[in-house]
C-alpha cells in the first residue's frame, strides 16, 4: 500500500488496534504476545490502568504551558529521580536522542565554564547507538548510520568495547569524557561487564573526565535496578534516559550530578515541549509503579526465569542459536546460518513480537510486568518457529 510517509522504515504488514497488558491486537482481531514493547518503551505493558487514569485526569486539566512557567509535575518528577538515583539535577526532553544531545552539551559546557573549552571530545564505543541526530550518529560512527550525512560533527573517538587500554590510549588533551551504553542495545544486546564499567569510572577519575551513560534502552528497571549501572556500584556524572520513562508517552531526561550540570545555566539549553504537564504526569505514574516496593525484585525474578528458559531453548536449537546474552529483561538471541531480521518477520506470523538488533541478534524486550506463563508462551512460539524450519543436525 502506497503512503505519503518518507520511506525510512520497513514496517511489517500488520497494524495494531489496541493493547491490553502484554498483548497487542491487530485490526483483524488477532492477538500477539508483545516481547518488543515498542523497543523497550511500553515498560508497563499496554493500557496500564494507573497510566491510563493519570493520562485521562491530567488531559482534562492541562496539557502544555512551556518552560516559561513552573510545572509542578516536572518538579516532582525531578525530585523523585534525584531521591532514587545518583542524580542531583534533571532536564526533561521528549525523546532519547534529545537526552543524548543534552548530555553532550552538558559535558562540553562543564569544561568551557572551567576555562578548558578545548576539552570537548568524547570517547565512545564501536557498535554503539545513541540515536539519529547528527551528534548522535557522529558519536556512534557506524557507516550504516552515517553514510550520506557527511560531514559528521567532530569531537568523537571510537574504541572497541571492553578494552580499557584502548580507552586509555584515546585520552588526550581535548578529551572531556567517555560515553557508553551499559548494555549495547542496537549493537546486539552486549552487556558491558561490571569490571569494565568500574574501570571506566576509575579512568575518568584519574584523568578528570566525565562519565556519561546512555541508559535510554537499558534503564528504567529493565535490568532489575532502576538503572543498569547500579549493578556495577558506580556513580556516573551524566545519564541519558528515555523509552520506559513514559511507559509509551514521549518523554526523556538528562540526569546529572550538581558538579557536571554546573554549566547549564539559563539560556544554555531549552525545549518547548519537554517536561510539559501531561508528559511528566505520566512519568510520575510510571515511577509510582516501578519504585513500588517489590516491583524491581519481581523483575529480577522473572528475568532469571527468562534466562533459564532461553538457555534451554538455545540448547535445543544449538545449530541455529550461537549464543544468548543480555541482562534482566533485555535479552538477545544471536543466530547462526540464518538472518535475524528475516526471522523476526517470520516469528511475527506465529504471534510473537520481537525485534532485530546488530550482530545478527533477535532482541527480546518484554514489558516489565510479564509473568512466567508469558515466558513459557514466548518460548513455545520460538520453539514452534524453529521446528518449522526443518530438522536440525544432531
Amino acid at each position: 500500500m502506497s503512503s505519503a510517509l518518507m520511506s525510512v522504515y520497513r514496517p511489517a504488514d500488520v497494524a495494531f488496534e489496541r493493547g491490553e497488558g502484554v498483548y497487542l491486537y491487530d485490526t483483524e482481531g488477532r492477538r500477539y504476545l508483545d516481547f518488543n514493547a515498542g523497543i523497550a518503551v511500553s515498560a508497563l505493558g499496554h493500557a496500564h490502568p494507573h497510566l491510563v487514569e493519570t493520562l485521562k485526569s491530567q488531559g482534562e486539566k492541562l496539557w502544555h504551558t512551556s518552560n516559561l512557567y513552573r510545572i509542578p509535575n516536572q518538579e516532582r518528577l525531578a525530585d523523585r529521580f534525584v531521591a532514587a538515583s545518583f542524580a542531583e539535577r534533571c532536564f526533561f526532553t521528549n525523546s532519547g536522542v534529545e537526552a543524548i544531545e543534552c548530555a553532550i552539551k552538558t559535558a562540553r559546557k562543564y569544561f568551557y565554564d572551567k576555562g578548558e573549552g578545548h576539552r570537548h571530545r568524547l570517547i565512545t564505543l564501536e557498535g554503539a547507538f545513541h540515536g539519529r541526530s547528527m551528534a548522535a550518529i557522529s558519536a556512534a560512527g557506524q557507516e550504516k548510520l552515517t553514510k550520506g550525512f557527511a560531514p559528521l560533527l567532530p569531537g568523537f573517538d571510537q574504541v572497541p568495547p571492553e578494552d580499557l587500554d584502548a580507552v586509555r590510549r584515546a585520552i588526550g588533551p581535548e578529551t572531556a569524557g567517555v560515553l557508553v551504553e551499559p548494555i549495547l542495545g542496537e549493537g546486539g544486546i552486549r552487556p558491558l561487564s561490571d569490571d569494565y564499567l568500574r574501570g571506566l569510572r576509575a579512568l575518568c577519575d584519574e584523568h578528570g573526565l566525565l562519565l556519561l551513560l546512555d541508559e535510554i534502552q537499558c534503564g528504567m528497571g529493565r535490568t532489575g535496578r532502576l538503572f543498569a549501572h547500579e549493578w556495577a556500584g558506580i556513580r556516573p556524572d551524566i545519564v541519558a534516559v528515555a523509552k520506559g520513562i513514559g511507559g509509551g508517552f514521549p518523554l526523556g531526561a538528562c540526569l546529572a550530578t550538581e558538579e557536571a550540570a554546573s554549566g547549564m545555566t539559563p539560556g544554555s539549553h531549552g525545549t518547548t515541549y519537554g517536561g510539559n504537564p501531561l508528559a511528566t504526569a505520566v512519568g510520575n505514574a510510571v515511577l509510582d509503579v516501578v519504585l513500588a516496593p517489590g516491583f524491581l525484585d519481581d523483575v529480577v525474578r522473572i528475568a532469571d526465569y527468562l534466562e533459564q528458559r532461553l538457555a534451554e531453548f538455545a540448547a535445543r536449537h544449538h545449530n541455529r542459536v550461537e549464543t544468548v546474552r543480555g541482562r534482566g529483561l533485555m535479552r538477545g538471541v544471536k543466530l547462526r546460518d540464518m538472518e535475524a531480521r528475516k526471522a523476526v518477520g517470520e516469528i511475527l506470523a506465529h504471534g510473537l513480537l520481537v525485534a532485530p538488533a546488530g550482530d545478527n541478534v533477535i532482541r527480546l524486550l518484554p514489558p516489565l510486568v510479564i509473568e512466567e506463563g508469558h515466558v513459557d508462551e514466548a518460548i513455545d512460539i520460538l520453539d514452534t518457529y524453529f521446528r518449522s524450519l526443518g530438522p536440525e543436525a544432531p
